[in-house]
């Protein structure tokens, strides 16, 4: 077998059945729950949730049934947007509405790139003005940004805020696999490191490790796709490694972020708080969960937030929360599996980017929230609350499905008509019909070279001077004589 088991039932026509009717029946039942325990909020909660429903059938039935598309991508998004909603509601009915405006966003966003990425000469266009935006949206965040939880990242206009850095991913991963695409000079390496120095050195004046962390991983996987150079990727990971050494020496407020990894439990009522509860929680949902709206954790500080993966396990089961957990490694393997057969390099860096930077967030937020790792405080993609993860997370999106051969499938030309004798023409009549316009053009064979010459060119070189045809031909008679030989006449 070429491909194994798993990959004909990847490959299955049928796939988006087995994930679709499934998946849809789940978000019906779950927006039942949620309307049925909202009390007031009831009322508008049946309009989000009918708005989402009515939202992801017209995109299945508009790309899927209509137009052909593949559709896993998409369902596997909408599912975890669900969950995010449906949390939110859960939690707080009343911030329900910008979530679900933010998942409607996302989703334009998601089909407008699809659209802008389909044609490389804009693609190539938009390197910079893509750069000057993502540094711009950076540093309007050290100027006009509120410190909010220890990090400088948020800009509050009103009662709604907005964390540029989410935004400036998607302008990352993009300058990244344009000018790597088109890398044909040390000087253009040397231009995407200084910008990719600049970005990740405003966030670390922003305070924002956790993102700080990803833009690098990000670069590093950008860079590993365009040289396969391990040494060089080793080399860049230990001069970070000083770096990291050299902050930690010189700000030591940033060390005593870490004081409690994996000491947990010794502060269990002050920096622990957080990681505890989830552990304990998370153990007391069994593989079922209790039921959306029945847990203990929604009650502590940012469950919908950083904590969401421990609300998963406690209400929804640990079954389900490992199968979103699993979804993103399967964002991985997706892009790599059809990086293989992408039209261009650009869509291949880009969706190992995309995948794999989601990839290293969702590790940063479960194993933080489980103390495996430090906790940074970053989202995971798709399921936290908070508009701007969910316009990034839609936009990363993009990436995957851009390096989808099917995306953008070549438009397959008309094949050539088999030629038609006719005994008005001669023997050497070639036929051009396309079964509107039946045109025939004499041709023979030259000498010399043995190609066929067109009628247009015969004409040409009749129109010639009398000297120049008289020249040509004493210089052909002998081959010509040669070339005609053994030919058949009528």
């Amino acid at each position: 077998m070429k491909y194994g088991v798993l990959s004909k039932i990847a490959d299955s026509r049928f796939l988006w059945l087995l994930i679709y009717v499934p998946a849809l029946a789940f978000e019906v039942i779950y927006a039942g729950k949620v309307i049925s325990n909202a009390g007031d909020a009831a009322a508008s909660l049946t309009t989000y949730f009918t708005l989402f429903l009515l939202i992801q059938t017209g995109c299945f039935v508009f790309f899927k049934l209509i137009l052909g598309k593949r559709f896993e991508l998409e369902i596997a998004a909408f599912m975890l947007s669900f969950l995010s909603i449906a949390i939110t509601a859960s939690v707080y009915p009343k911030r329900t509405l910008v979530q679900f405006l933010t998942f409607a966003l996302g989703v334009v966003l998601y089909y407008t790139m699809l659209w802008i990425l389909q044609n490389t000469r804009w693609i190539t266009s938009l390197r910079v003005p893509a750069a000057l935006g993502a540094v711009g949206l950076l540093a309007a965040t050290i100027v006009f940004g509120t410190t909010y939880r220890g990090a400088r990242n948020w800009i509050f206009i009103g009662d709604f805020s907005i964390q540029p850095s989410e935004l400036a991913k998607i302008l990352f991963i993009f300058v990244g696999a344009v000018t790597l695409d088109k890398l044909q000079s040390i000087r253009s390496l040397s231009k995407y490191i200084l910008f990719a120095a600049c970005c990740i050195g405003i966030i670390f004046v922003m305070k924002d490790f956790g993102t700080a962390l990803i833009f690098f991983a990000t670069f590093l996987i950008i860079s590993f796709m365009r040289s396969g150079d391990i040494k060089k990727i080793l080399l860049i990971c230990a001069a970070a490694a000083v770096g990291a050494v050299a902050i930690v020496i010189f700000k030591p407020y940033v060390a005593n972020r870490f004081m409690t990894y994996r000491h947990i439990w010794e502060y269990m009522d002050s920096g622990g708080y957080q990681q505890t509860r989830v552990l304990i929680y998370s153990a007391s949902g069994g593989l079922f969960g209790v039921g959306l709206g029945n847990g203990q954790l929604r009650n502590v500080f940012a469950a919908t937030e950083d904590l969401v993966f421990g609300v998963l396990c406690e209400e929804f089961g640990i079954i389900l929360a490992f199968t979103v957990a699993l979804t993103y490694v399967a964002f991985a393997f997706y892009s790599i599996k059809m990086a293989k057969t992408a039209r261009s390099t650009f869509y291949s860096i880009a969706a190992c980017a995309a995948a794999g930077l989601m990839l290293f967030q969702a590790g940063l937020n479960i194993f933080g929230v489980t103390d495996l790792l430090p906790l940074t405080g970053v989202t995971l993609p798709f399921v936290s609350r908070g508009g701007s993860s969910m316009l990034s997370s839609w936009g990363l999106l993009a990436y995957l499905k851009a390096v989808d051969p099917l995306t953008y499938p070549v438009k397959k030309l008309s094949p050539r008509p088999a030629p038609v004798p006719t005994a008005a023409k001669s023997e050497y009549a070639v036929y051009l019909g396309d079964g509107y316009d039946d045109v025939f053009i004499e041709r023979k064979k030259a000498p010399r070279t043995g190609i066929y010459i067109s009628a247009a060119k015969k004409e040409r070189q009749a129109a010639r001077p009398a000297q120049s045809r008289q020249t040509a031909g004493k210089s052909a008679s002998g081959k010509g004589r040669n070339t005609n030989k053994g030919r058949r006449t009528k």
